[in-house]
């Protein structure tokens, strides 16, 4: 499930896509335009601009802005970036597998389920970008 910190970071991504040739976006602007709390979005902004995804611009005229065209940031690695794993088990987690605590197989029936469930998932997330969800 995707946490109410991804569903807002998508509301700023996906507002910021909107102004992408514009040039930077007030934090204040996002927050109220998307009625995203101001602390919290600050906190998602920086974290978006220290993986590469967004860029700041200090002083008069400043703000946020995508760091390259919403055609070429993928759905994918947004979530996670701000939501972490896609797939619903650790064991089948392409970039954050861990083994299950409480499992001592290799390979379960809902590990095989889950491995689908990511599989199908990953297809629609991975060809998807911040351009798709803008309305």
């Amino acid at each position: 499930m995707l946490s109410k910190k991804s569903q807002y970071a998508f509301k700023a991504l996906t507002y910021l896509s909107e102004k992408y040739n514009e040039g930077p976006v007030l934090i204040s602007e996002i927050s109220k335009k998307k009625k995203i709390p101001l602390k919290f979005l600050e906190n998602i902004l920086l974290e978006l601009k220290k993986a590469g995804i967004l860029d700041s611009k200090k002083g008069k005229g400043g703000g946020y802005f995508l760091s390259q065209s919403p055609e070429k940031i993928k759905v994918a690695t947004v979530i996670r970036l701000v939501n972490g794993p896609i797939s619903m088990l650790p064991c089948v987690s392409l970039y954050f597998y861990e083994r299950c605590k409480n499992c001592n197989q290799k390979h379960c029936a809902l590990h095989d389920m889950m491995v689908e469930v990511r599989d199908a998932t990953l297809n629609i997330v991975e060809n998807r970008t911040l351009r798709d969800l803008m309305g």
